[in-house]
């Protein structure tokens, strides 16, 4: 009897064991609201959640997102969007095979505000002014001198739908925006789906972004103003589907700089079909520069910035075009605007043109090269650049 009843007992711990073991290797997902201000150190372990309200990381606070989350909000509720005010800190900790999705539940571009990060990174706004107010909303001071500014570290992030005023914003807001953000914030295989504005907007500072993919953004798949200066910027991929202007917009705020952000690895595509985001108003050109807009840029893919009719008017698309005379002047003579290696197929304008007959473009030996075997963007394919089942890259 003393032996049948150890045997059991060594069976049921045999079975206990095995149950401990398998738990430990089943990640529990769980599930929450994220609410404002946030005011304490936080970690999101993997789960589900709903955003709600205009939710601010506050100043000296870190936020952590694990990978695999997805982070939902809903536009009957009012306005969303998650803010890092500068000071905070934001860790999303997505990869490959776990990105971490911020969305939106009716899918609708434009249904919230996507994520805005502030710091005090070094700018150059209208007027040459070293600090201004955002445009977003939330009207707070951005700008500095702290070009290592930290504001966290975002990897294998996607930020779908967004697009929409804040409060009496003056303008749309982004996928990703950055508000002079420093050297010292790290972005790194991001996504922006289907927004209503830019995929992604830089207000100076002096961060760089690496993999990113901008997908059907009805406004620019990128944009910059206030003299943005990252120097460390690779595989940028561009596909503008049915919405979409330019692929990349190009400002310094009308400040004629003595330094230009570097971007390498670059694809633009405009699909077949794709229309400006509102009548009238025709964009249709990969590169535009304008308001003293400059940057260095080499291997770079252009494709589909063909003929667009409106009204039975046709606009030719370019693959770059210098919207003013000024800018043409101080940065494109002045060799201040550097693009090569540059592959372009299926776009109307090759060489780079003018806005007007007025403006007549002639690059500097060296600055405007192209090539036939130009690679653009090599980004690897993953859970993280796939949407819907749909790979992205494609």
């Amino acid at each position: 009897m003393k032996k049948l009843i150890l045997g059991v007992a060594l069976l049921a711990s045999i079975f206990t064991g095995c149950t401990s073991s398998d738990d430990e290797t089943t990640a529990t997902v769980v599930t929450g609201e994220i609410t404002g201000p946030i005011t304490a150190d936080k970690t999101y372990p993997l789960g589900t959640y709903t955003l709600k309200g205009i939710v601010k990381i506050n100043s000296g606070v870190t936020v952590t997102f694990d990978a695999g989350s997805t982070i939902t909000c809903d536009k009957t509720t009012g306005d969303n969007a998650l803010v890092v005010v500068n000071g905070g800190k934001l860790n999303v900790n997505g990869t490959a095979s776990q990105p971490v999705v911020f969305t939106e539940k009716s899918g609708i571009p434009g249904s919230w505000g996507g994520i805005i990060v502030y710091g005090d990174a070094p700018i150059k706004a209208i007027g040459g002014v070293t600090t201004s107010t955002s445009e977003d909303g939330n009207a707070l001071p951005y700008g500095g001198t702290n070009a290592t500014h930290n504001g966290g570290s975002l990897k294998y992030v996607r930020v779908e739908y967004a697009g929409a005023k804040l409060a009496d914003g003056t303008k749309e807001n982004n996928g990703f925006t950055f508000y002079s953000c420093g050297s010292g914030t790290t972005l790194d295989h991001l996504v922006s789906y289907k927004g209503a504005d830019d995929g992604y907007e830089f207000f100076g500072g002096t961060v760089s972004m690496t993999n990113a993919i901008s997908y059907g953004n009805y406004d620019d798949a990128f944009d910059w103003q206030d003299g943005w200066q990252g120097q460390n910027n690779s595989n940028w991929y561009g596909y503008q589907v049915n919405k979409g202007n330019f692929g990349m917009e190009i400002e310094c705020s009308n400040n004629n700089n003595a330094f230009w952000p570097k971007v390498t690895d670059i694809t633009l595509k405009r699909a077949s079909g794709c229309t400006p985001e509102v009548a009238g108003d025709v964009q249709v050109d990969a590169f535009q520069f304008k308001k003293e807009g400059n940057g260095d840029f080499s291997n770079v893919v252009i494709d589909g910035y063909g003929n667009y009719t409106e009204a039975s008017v046709v606009y030719q698309g370019a693959a770059v075009k210098i919207q003013d005379v000024t800018t043409n002047t101080d940065q494109v003579n002045a060799s201040k605007i550097k693009l090569t290696n540059v592959k372009i197929t299926n776009t109307t304008q090759v060489t780079p043109v003018g806005a007007t007959a007025a403006i007549s473009v002639a690059f500097p030996t060296g600055q405007f090269t192209t090539s036939t075997t130009t690679t653009g963007a090599n980004l690897t394919t993953g859970a993280w650049s796939t949407v819907g089942g749909v790979n992205l890259l494609q």
